[in-house]
C-alpha cells in the first residue's frame, strides 16, 4: 500500500523503490564499516599513533550524527534522491581525502567529510522514503530490508577491503572505495521524490514545532538515549576489533572473518527485529537485545581469546548488530507519523553517533594510555544494562495530537 501523500515515489513501483533503496544501504554502510582494516597500514606509514587514526574516525562518527538530522530535514523539505547524491558526492570526497592526506588535520578534515557524507547517504535517509511508501503495519518490516542490506554491505566490503589494500596498497584501496560512490545517484532516482504538504496525523506542522514536540516526549527521549549506547558499542567494535584480534595474538585473517560473520549474521538480526516488531512491543526487542549484549561483550572478555571464541562472539554479536534500527525507527514513525521522519529519526541517531564517537575515540586514547582495550570492553557492558533499563518505560502510542486526529468527527 503506497502513502497517497507521497506522489512523486509512486511514480515507481514499490519493488524497484525497496530494491534501489537497499542497494544504497549496501554500498554506504559497506566501505564505513570496513574503515578498520585501515587502522593499521595507515598509522605504521604515516607514523601516527592509533588515537590520532581513532579521533579521525571519532570524528567521522560525530558528523554522521550531526549530518543525519541535517539532512534528513533537506530530504523531508526537498526530497530524497537529491539528498542520496549530495551525500554520495561528499562521501567519495572524504575518502579520497584520506588518502591525500599527509598530517592528523588533514586526516581529521577527511574523516568529517566522509561523516557528512554517510549521512547524506546513509540507510536513515532511505528508510525515511520506504516509512512513506509503505502501510504503517509493514514498516518495521521494510525497515528490516533496509538495515539488513546495510549489514549485506558490512559482509561484501569486509574482503574486498582487505583485499585490495593487500593487492593494491591502502591508498588505491581508498580510490576504489571512493569510485563506487557513483552508483549512489543513479540508484537514487527512484527515490527521487519528497513528502507532500498534505496534512500528517491531521496537522502539518513546521520543522520548529516536530523538534518541539519530539524534544518534549519522554519516551522520545528515552528512545534516544538508548540508541547512544548501540553507537558506542558497534563503533567501537568496527574500529578496534581488527586490532584487538591482532594484540591478542591473533592471525589477522580473524579481523576479516569476524567483520564478514558480523555482516552476515545482522542480515538475520535486522530483518528478525522487523518482522517481530510487527508481533510484539518493540520496547522488549530493543531492552533483550541490550541485554544480551552485556552478557556476549562479558563472556567474550573473560574466556581465552581463540579461532572459536571470535567466530562465536561475531556470530551472536551479528545477530544483535544492528537489530536495534528496524524497531527503533519504527517507534519514531508511530510517535510522530512519517512527515518528519528523515529528521527526528536522525536527531535519535544524532544520539547513537555520540556515542560512537566516544567508542571510537576512547578506544584509541586508553589504548595509548596503558596498551588494553580491556576499559572501553566493560564501559559497552554496563551501557548495554543501562540501555535495557531504560527502553522498559517507552509508551508504543502516537503523540496526543495524532490520537485527536484519529477520533471520529462528532
Amino acid at each position: 500500500m503506497t502513502d497517497p501523500n507521497h506522489r512523486d515515489a509512486a511514480r515507481f513501483p514499490l519493488w524497484m523503490i525497496v530494491v534501489c533503496g537497499c542497494l544504497i544501504a549496501a554500498i554506504n554502510f559497506g566501505p564505513r564499516s570496513s574503515m578498520g582494516f585501515f587502522l593499521t597500514p595507515i598509522t605504521m606509514e604515516r607514523g601516527w599513533g592509533r588515537e590520532t587514526f581513532a579521533l579521525a574516525m571519532a570524528w567521522q562518527n560525530l558528523l554522521w550524527g550531526l549530518g543525519a538530522t541535517l539532512f534528513g530535514a533537506f530530504a523531508d523539505r526537498f526530497g530524497t534522491g537529491r539528498t542520496l547524491s549530495i551525500g554520495a558526492g561528499l562521501y567519495a570526497l572524504g575518502i579520497l581525502a584520506m588518502g591525500w592526506a599527509t598530517n592528523p588535520l588533514a586526516f581529521h578534515v577527511a574523516g568529517v567529510l566522509v561523516g557528512l557524507g554517510v549521512a547524506g547517504s546513509a540507510f536513515g535517509i532511505v528508510m525515511a522514503a520506504f516509512g512513506r511508501a509503505v502501510a504503517p503495519e509493514k514498516r518495521s518490516l521494510v525497515f528490516g530490508f533496509a538495515t539488513a542490506a546495510g549489514s549485506f554491505g558490512q559482509f561484501l566490503f569486509s574482503p574486498i577491503t582487505q583485499g585490495l589494500i593487500v593487492t593494491y596498497g591502502w591508498h588505491d584501496a581508498l580510490t576504489a572505495l571512493a569510485v563506487m560512490m557513483g552508483l549512489i545517484p543513479l540508484l537514487a532516482i527512484p527515490l527521487q521524490g519528497k513528502p507532500s504538504a498534505a496534512m500528517y496525523h491531521g496537522h502539518d506542522q513546521s520543522i520548529g514545532e516536530a523538534l518541539r514536540e519530539a524534544i518534549g516526549h519522554r519516551s522520545y527521549v528515552l528512545l534516544t538515549a538508548g540508541f547512544f549506547v548501540c553507537g558506542f558499542q558497534v563503533a567501537f567494535i568496527t574500529t578496534h576489533f581488527p586490532a584487538y584480534l591482532a594484540d591478542v595474538g591473533l592471525d589477522p585473517k580473524w579481523g576479516v572473518i569476524s567483520l564478514m560473520l558480523i555482516g552476515a549474521f545482522n542480515i538475520v538480526g535486522s530483518l528478525g527485529s522487523g518482522v517481530l516488531g510487527m508481533r510484539m512491543p518493540k520496547r522488549w526487542i530493543l531492552s533483550f537485545i541490550y541485554a544480551a549484549r552485556s552478557v556476549v561483550f562479558t563472556i567474550f572478555l573473560l574466556v581465552p581469546a581463540s579461532p572459536v571464541s571470535v567466530v562465536i562472539f561475531a556470530s551472536v554479536m551479528g545477530v544483535l548488530w544492528l537489530s536495534t534500527v528496524p524497531p527503533t525507527n519504527a517507534l519514531v514513525a508511530l510517535m510522530f507519523g512519517t512527515r518528519y521522519l528523515a529528521m527526528l529519526g536522525g536527531l535519535v541517531f544524532f544520539s547513537h553517533q555520540v556515542g560512537s564517537f566516544l567508542g571510537v575515540w576512547l578506544g584509541g586514547w586508553l589504548y595509548d594510555i596503558d596498551q588494553s582495550y580491556d576499559p572501553v570492553w566493560w564501559m559497552g557492558v554496563a551501557l548495554g544494562v543501562f540501555a535495557a533499563i531504560v527502553h522498559l518505560p517507552i509508551r508504543e502510542t502516537p503523540v496526543e495530537r495524532d490520537r485527536a486526529a484519529a477520533q471520529p468527527a462528532e
